[in-house]
């Protein structure tokens, strides 16, 4: 698990893209202290599993799962990407609990600055909508962000001047691909509605100890 407070920003060494699976090396400094293989690390919001490291790069394997849900099909050397290491118990979660596997990918439509902050109006399937409310998190790039707006089509968020400075969000366009992590407990509490039949009432709630 991991919390979508980005530590630090990557670069794509070389990335090997087979029929649908990758191998991929991401030159890092912060985030390999204390690596191990098997460690995870989150990686523009995909998490990847370390198979091998050195003093300034990790290499993962990317299966064909997520080389289909995630923009890492478009990545190639020199994309730069956002890094966390994996969530200790002692850790304080200053964003949301992200798990690192993508639900899906959206399109930024409109980029406008308010003050000192950025907002981006992305645009989703309403499999993703479905999940993403207003006030609630959502994980762009593995980004913890707040949810400004929910409107039929799109989603818009705004981002502060550290976050701008700190991921790889202040390179984003209009008509790029991100990817999107929706907020994991409303895929929980949905999953728990639909082994009642889609009904949950009080009667389903007293049965099962909530009141």
């Amino acid at each position: 698990m991991f919390t979508g407070i980005i530590e630090e920003r990557g670069i794509i060494k070389s990335i090997r893209i087979g029929t649908q699976s990758a191998r991929i090396v991401i030159l890092a400094n912060n985030v390999l202290e204390d690596l191990k293989t098997g460690d995870s690390i989150n990686s523009d919001g995909v998490c990847l599993t370390v198979t091998e490291f050195s003093t300034s790069s990790f290499t993962a394997d990317v299966m064909p799962e997520t080389i289909s849900r995630s923009t890492f099909g478009k990545l190639k050397p020199g994309s730069i990407v956002n890094l966390e290491r994996a969530l200790r118990l002692s850790d304080r979660l200053g964003g949301h609990l992200v798990s690192g596997h993508i639900d899906g990918t959206g399109v930024i439509e409109r980029i406008r600055k308010d003050e000192n902050a950025i907002w981006f109006s992305i645009a989703a399937e309403e499999h993703l909508l479905r999940y993403i409310v207003e006030k609630g998190s959502v994980a762009i790039n593995g980004i913890s962000l707040t949810v400004v707006k929910v409107g039929i089509r799109v989603f818009e968020v705004s981002v502060i001047p550290h976050t701008l400075n700190e991921t790889t969000i202040f390179t984003k366009k209009v008509g790029d691909l991100v990817n999107v992590e929706c907020d994991i407990i409303g895929k929980y509490v949905e999953k728990l509605c639909r082994g009642n039949g889609g009904k949950m009432d009080m009667n389903f709630l007293a049965q099962n100890g909530f009141v």
